[in-house]
């Protein structure tokens, strides 16, 4: 099993920004979907999940989570769908994170492969796991999608928090100058930093 994809989850309702399309806002010239998929640019497939812009500069598969406005599991199962299974790793990232890099994927990446553990993801400044800025063995991102769906009975409705309380995850702390890569973008205030930072 070997191979490197990435799901981007881009469908929520941006309830605290008036209910803007968030991931097409832009930060330093450039959408935030944009900048997110540039920082897996090695990844095949790249799989957004919500709506894709037909302007997008680079080449994507879209889907959506059944039913629309599922939540994040409901969205990660739908974006599952159209990796391959012999991909070994993925990338399950929000949308929402413009001043991701490469870079930050990458330790994640060297993280998970060089530890056993299920997937890494950044830890913040005030100890929170960053859930979705993270890189994945996809066997056990799939088997967390069927537990949970296992216990419900649905993944509508359900939260990050169910999908990954199974996972056993390494935390990483980003001590490189420069900003976080896990700043995600929730208000008007959160854009207007992450352009300060991008420039």
């Amino acid at each position: 099993m070997a191979g490197f994809a990435a799901v981007v989850l881009a469908g929520g309702a941006a309830r605290r920004m008036g209910g803007a399309d968030k991931p097409a806002l832009p930060v330093a010239g450039q959408s935030m979907l944009s900048r997110v998929l540039a920082a897996v640019g090695d990844a095949e497939p790249r799989v957004v999940v919500g709506p894709v812009p037909p302007d997008l500069p680079v080449p994507v598969q879209s889907t959506r989570e059944k039913p629309a406005g599922g939540g994040p599991v409901a969205a990660t199962a739908a974006g599952l769908a159209l990796v391959p299974e012999d991909v070994a790793l993925i990338a399950l990232l929000a949308a929402d994170l413009p001043l991701l890099t490469g870079e930050a994927v990458d330790v994640l990446r060297l993280t998970v492969e060089g530890a056993p553990m299920d997937g890494a993801v950044y830890r913040d400044t005030d100890g929170r796991r960053q859930m979705l800025c993270g890189v994945w063995r996809a066997p056990a991102l799939r088997r967390a999608v069927e537990h949970v769906k296992a216990a419900r009975g649905t993944l509508d409705g359900a939260s990050a928090r169910e999908l990954f309380e199974a996972l056993h995850v390494a935390e990483v702390s980003w001590r490189r100058p420069g900003p976080p890569p896990w700043f995600d973008c929730d208000t008007d205030d959160d854009l207007r930093t992450a352009e300060e930072w991008a420039r």
